[in-house]
């Protein structure tokens, strides 16, 4: 039996409200998963990390920061990210509304749209754990690292929004796919030595307890340079297989891309380890490691395509 012609049209309507609405929804929601990284960066850099001292609310009895002669500026800071936050939690909702209950598509793809708000949901938790357990390390390096996360998972859903359901056809051969598998594992290798690296200086998060990490920063800061030219390496080696076999278009542009992303990463890196570490270019690097991760995604993804 035929569907209604009311319901075939109120169902066309609902697809066309998808289409025109749920690739603006995923890239607000990637956009979204960067700023927190810089807002949470500027919470820590500034250590306002206490700034509201209980959560979910920012004082005993009220959500905002109260107003008197006294109050200094990290209240603001740290309400100003879990503002952010909030309205990260509504573009999520909203992504998941679009893509889990789009029909049209397979689960393997609606499965995806509910990762941004479970990931938003759990951070929040672990950013109220990280004011009631007074900013300890673990805590605190691990939200970075779960962010980074939702920024790769976000990018990857934009991937999967942006193609066909169609079986997966890789656009490159066997040994470009094994350099790339080894990308992604430097990169999650890069991603972690930055978080312990800031742990373990000056700007960890805390004004009475400079040294979070027991661990010697310079030395840490040693190892991650290294991680980040081992990447290079590699980089520049997928890079070299991709023209060697021809391969052009989308998957060679994301590739200078990454390369790109990647310098200015490096020039960032080695200009506030020997200017003292400002504030600024330690964000700008945070925000610099959140595109690197959505980045490289980007590039895994362009190595392949899918059919209608």
């Amino acid at each position: 039996m035929s569907s209604s012609p009311a319901l075939d049209t109120r169902q066309s309507t609902l697809d066309r409200f998808r289409d025109r609405w749920t690739w603006t929804a995923v890239v607000a929601n990637l956009v979204g998963q960067i700023v927190i990284i810089v807002t949470g960066g500027a919470v820590r850099l500034t250590s306002s990390g206490l700034g509201c001292s209980t959560w979910p609310q920012c004082e005993p009895g009220q959500f905002t920061p109260q107003l008197h002669s006294a109050t200094s500026f990290h209240p603001y800071v740290e309400f100003g990210n879990r503002t952010v936050s909030v309205l990260l939690v509504a573009v999520a909702a909203v992504v998941a509304v679009l893509v889990v209950l789009d029909r049209r598509r397979p689960w393997s793809y609606r499965r995806l749209g509910l990762v941004p708000v479970v990931g938003v949901l759990i951070q929040a938790v672990i950013g109220g754990i990280t004011v009631l357990v007074d900013l300890h390390p673990a805590i605190v390096g691990s939200h970075l690292l779960i962010s980074m996360a939702l920024v790769a998972f976000s990018a990857w859903l934009v991937v999967r929004t942006s193609e066909g359901d169609g079986p997966a056809v890789r656009l490159v051969d066997r040994t470009t796919t094994l350099a790339v598998r080894a990308l992604v594992a430097l990169t999650t290798v890069v991603l972690v030595l930055g978080v312990v690296v800031t742990g373990a200086g000056p700007h960890s998060g805390d004004d009475e307890v400079g040294y979070r990490f027991g661990v010697d920063p310079w030395l840490m800061a040693k190892l991650h340079a290294a991680s980040v030219w081992a990447f290079v390496a590699v980089l520049v080696v997928v890079l070299v297989l991709l023209r060697r076999r021809g391969v052009r278009g989308r998957p060679w542009t994301t590739g200078l891309v990454v390369l790109a992303v990647t310098l200015g990463q490096g020039a960032i890196g080695y200009v506030q380890l020997f200017t003292g570490l400002p504030i600024a270019l330690v964000n700008l690097h945070m925000l610099g490691a959140a595109l690197l991760a959505a980045a490289v995604t980007f590039f895994v993804g362009s190595l392949r395509t899918r059919g209608a």
